[in-house]
Order: C-alpha cells, then sequence, then structure tokens
C-alpha cells in the first residue's frame, strides 16, 4: 500500500502542471538515493543505509519509483499469463552490476552527468514519467476544459503540450520499452543486473538485521517460494536466499504453505559468515507467520527514510494575421535555471530527472539535446520567459543541481544577457515604432534612444546595459520580430549577482 501511494504521489508531481502538489510533497524527490548523494544530503543518505541495515532493501520495493513500476508491469503480465508464480532462481550476473557501478562512480567523477542520468533509477522514472504519461495527463486536461467550456464553467483551462526535447523523449522511449520488456519477463531483472543503486543497497542488505529465512526442517522442497520471488534471489533446493538482490517484497513468506519461512532477527555472527549466501537455520516454531508484518516494516522504512526530509497559445494577433513561431537563437552558452550558479554545477549534479521541465509555468524550461549536458535542463525563451517572482525549479529539485533561492535573489542573479540583432529590429526593418523589450523589461536594463544620435526623431532602438540584465527573457519572448526575435538572451557559464 505504501508503495502505491509512494508511486502515484511521485509520478503526480511530473503530471501536476499546476504544482499544487509539490508544495506538499516534493520531498519525496529528495529522499531519492542518487540524488541525495548528489546534493550531499547526510541525514537522507545516512537514514536509507541505516534501514537498508535494519531491513533489508526496503527502499527498493516502497520508495524507488521505477522499482515501484516494475512490479506493477511484472504484476500485469501474471495476470496476463494467469500464472503468478512464473519466476525460477537464476545466479548473480556480479560482474555486470559491479561493471555499471564502476561506470557510475567514474562518470560522476568525471562530471559526466548524461551518463549518470542514463544510471539514475529515479531520473530515469522522471524522464519516463515527463514525456510518455505528462502528455497523455495534458491531453486528457484539455479534454476536460473542453467539456467544462461548452457548459461554461472554468473548473478546468487548457495546457498545450508538446514534445520539449526530442532527443530526451526518444531516450526515455527507449528505456520505458527495455525496462518493461525486462520486467514483463523477469520481474526485477533491471534492479539487480543493471541499477547501480540497487548494487549498492544490495551490498549494505547482504548484513541486514532483519531478513526473510528458510526453516529447512519445515521446507518441503515445492520451489513455490523460488517461483513467486520476482527478484529470482531464492535457491530453494539449496535453501539460499541471495540478499544482496532481496527487494523485501516478503512474496515469499506470504506464498509458503508450509510457514518454513519467516522474516526474522538473524543470529549475531562473525562477519565471515555473514557474507556467506546460506539461509540462516529456523528453529521449529509452532507460531504461524504474521503476514501483516510486511506492512508494518514497508511503514518503519517509510518514515525513516523520510524522518529528515521537509515535507493554449495564441496563434493570431487579434484573431486576424497569424503569427508565426519563434525560432530559437543560436546561442553560443546554454542558459541554465537560476540558482544552478554555472554550467559546471548544472552539468556535475543534475540526473535530468525533468521534475524541474515539469513545474516550470511558463514552459521556459526544456531538455537540452547537447551530447554532454543531454537531458540535463536548459531555458529557452520562444514560448515564455523566466518570470522574477517564479522559484519553482529551485523548490523542487532533489540533487542540489538547482540550489533552493528566493524571488529577491533571483532578481539579482545574473544567468545572462540580452544581444540586440539590428537586422531583426521591426523600427529599422518596418518603420514602426515598438519599445516591446524596454516596456516589460524588470531591472530596466534596456532603454530606448534614436538610430541615428544626430537626428533625435529617428527611429528608436534599444540598448542593453549588461551590467543591469538578468538574462530573464522578457524582452526575447515579447519581441515582436518573428521567426526570430531582433533581442535574444546569450547565456553564462558562471552566474553572478548584480
Amino acid at each position: 500500500m505504501l508503495a502505491a501511494i509512494c508511486f502515484v504521489l511521485i509520478t503526480l508531481l511530473f503530471l501536476d502542471f499546476t504544482g499544487t502538489l509539490h508544495s506538499w510533497f516534493r520531498w519525496l524527490a529528495k529522499v531519492q538515493f542518487l540524488p541525495a548523494v548528489l546534493a550531499l544530503n547526510v541525514g537522507v543518505i545516512i537514514s536509507l543505509i541505516l534501514v537498508t541495515w535494519l531491513f533489508g532493501r526496503v527502499y527498493c520495493s516502497v520508495i524507488c519509483p521505477l522499482g515501484v513500476m516494475q512490479d506493477i508491469v511484472s504484476w500485469l503480465s501474471g495476470r496476463r499469463k494467469k500464472k503468478r508464480n512464473r519466476f525460477s532462481f537464476s545466479p548473480a550476473i556480479s560482474w555486470l552490476r559491479y561493471t555499471m557501478l564502476a561506470l557510475l562512480v567514474i562518470a560522476l567523477i568525471a562530471g559526466i552527468g548524461s551518463f549518470v542520468a542514463l544510471l539514475d533509477p529515479y531520473g530515469t522514472y522522471g524522464r519516463i514519467a515527463q514525456n510518455l504519461f505528462a502528455p497523455l495527463w495534458g491531453w486528457g486536461n484539455n479534454l476536460l476544459a473542453y467539456i467544462a467550456e461548452r457548459v461554461d464553467s472554468y473548473a478546468f483551462y487548457e495546457k498545450e503540450v508538446w514534445i520539449k526535447s526530442l532527443p530526451t523523449f526518444i531516450v526515455a522511449a527507449v528505456t520505458f520499452v527495455a525496462v518493461v520488456v525486462l520486467a514483463w519477463r523477469n520481474g526485477r531483472t533491471y534492479c539487480n543486473t543493471i541499477c547501480p543503486v540497487g548494487t549498492v543497497l544490495g551490498f549494505i542488505s547482504r548484513f541486514s538485521l532483519f531478513r526473510p529465512v528458510i526453516d529447512t526442517e519445515k521446507c518441503n522442497g515445492c520451489t513455490l517460494c523460488s517461483r513467486r520471488c520476482k527478484a529470482s534471489c531464492i535457491d530453494s533446493k539449496a535453501h539460499r536466499i541471495d540478499y544482496s538482490r532481496c527487494v523485501a517484497c516478503m512474496d515469499c513468506i506470504e506464498s509458503c504453505r508450509q510457514g518454513a519461512i519467516r522474516y526474522r532477527l538473524r543470529p549475531m555472527r562473525s562477519v565471515a559468515k555473514l557474507d556467506s549466501a546460506k539461509a540462516d537455520p529456523c528453529p521449529n516454531d509452532s507460531g504461524k507467520v504474521d503476514t501483516g508484518r510486511r506492512m508494518f516494516l514497508s511503514g518503519v522504512g517509510f518514515i525513516a527514510a523520510t524522518a529528515v526530509a521537509r515535507a493554449q497559445e495564441k496563434k493570431v494577433d487579434g484573431g486576424l494575421a497569424v503569427i508565426l513561431d519563434k525560432k530559437i537563437p543560436n546561442r553560443a552558452t546554454p542558459i541554465v535555471p537560476p540558482g544552478a550558479q554555472s554550467l559546471r554545477n548544472m552539468a556535475v549534479h543534475c540526473t535530468g530527472c525533468q521534475l524541474c521541465v515539469s513545474v516550470c509555468p511558463t514552459g521556459v524550461l526544456r531538455p537540452s539535446a547537447g551530447w554532454s549536458v543531454l537531458m540535463q535542463p536548459e531555458a529557452s525563451y520562444e514560448r515564455g520567459y523566466c518570470r522574477p517572482e517564479c522559484v519553482k525549479c529551485s523548490e523542487v529539485c532533489p540533487t542540489g543541481a538547482i540550489l533552493k533561492i528566493t524571488p529577491a535573489d533571483k532578481s539579482a542573479i545574473q544567468i545572462g544577457h540580452a544581444v540586440w540583432v539590428k537586422e531583426n529590429c521591426i523600427p529599422l526593418t518596418d518603420g514602426v515604432e515598438c519599445g516591446n523589450c524596454a516596456r516589460h523589461c524588470p531591472t530596466g536594463a534596456i532603454a530606448m534612444v534614436p538610430s541615428d544620435p544626430a537626428n533625435p526623431n529617428s527611429p528608436k532602438i534599444p540598448v542593453v546595459n549588461e551590467e543591469k540584465c538578468i538574462g530573464c527573457g522578457a524582452c526575447e519572448n515579447l519581441c515582436p520580430s518573428r521567426p526570430f526575435s531582433a533581442i535574444y538572451v546569450e547565456g553564462h557559464e558562471r552566474h553572478r549577482m548584480i
């Protein structure tokens, strides 16, 4: 039940374009393992390690959305095939598990954020939810808005649905298909062969205090537990459980008709013996197996892990003239959100989960298509601009790639500066007055001056004071020039206060 609640809430964080749920449940993103490591959130890291050492890989079965998604797919597969007990024991592919972990560590040290993003289970699910599930959610909302409009209700409003980045969409789609196929056929294969977070927590869970234990005297060798284990970690013939792969789902306990498997405290013994994959001998016990313990332990794990965390675009001008879509200018330096501090900080810490993209109310943020920063957010102003009062992306980022800031901080952070393009400016090309950029600049960084200093009556053109410009993009977005704006924002590699 807790796993389902966590999964639904995390999914809604990526679907809710109103930002309502983020004020209540954004902490669910901050208790994910790899984001907590990147953010150096020591409290969350220690809590997750402690929970794993006490109860096993509860994180993987309750908190991790990608893990819960695999369980859902596996359950659907069992229903489809009308065969719940369809798994079998398979030896651990240790070389692959530790190779993927080593690659992750190397990528973290080298600052290759795009590769880290591919391996992070939370980021992987975030991209799936944002790129595949969010459009369906948006279309459903727009259908309700259409129906509501016909009955003079404003309970819903239309939300533009568009692909923010084709490369990221393709990565999300391919990943989704691969994970679904693996889960449909073999349950938790992805978690126990590819996921580096599963490998780290699996190493810790080998020493967990509480674990499922096989009573060899009660076991009749029916292999039902092995055939029910979605982690394929129970060798019922040898009465062994590979605790590094066990995700503490307790399905084996529920399926055992002899009461031969119990979730119990392991006896204290030497570290050398703890490394053994053999099941602990369980003394005879006339008491019945308490399957309700599964819910209790899941609840304890969930609470302990989270206790330290804080809780239609216009296409016509006046309905008459068609407005051309704006095109993205060729920026020499990408623009990253205020709070990111620098391109380097973004590249090192971001896992490309797309949570900031999903919560951005003006559609400014979208995943990058650059190979070195693939799937990481960058700003572009064709559809909106970065409003000075909005700091939602800094509030939801779980990795420290975008540090939390206030609206007052944002108004003083320079993420870029405006650049005027003479060839596109309407007062010069069409001979009409404009001044849109100057009127809407929130910092007063743009002034309109005569294009001919010797003639005060000449068409006025914008002049940018780069020291006052914060790079919000209001000038670029509201410039009437099409398809390219006459003024655009060039990003800064390192942000600075003005």
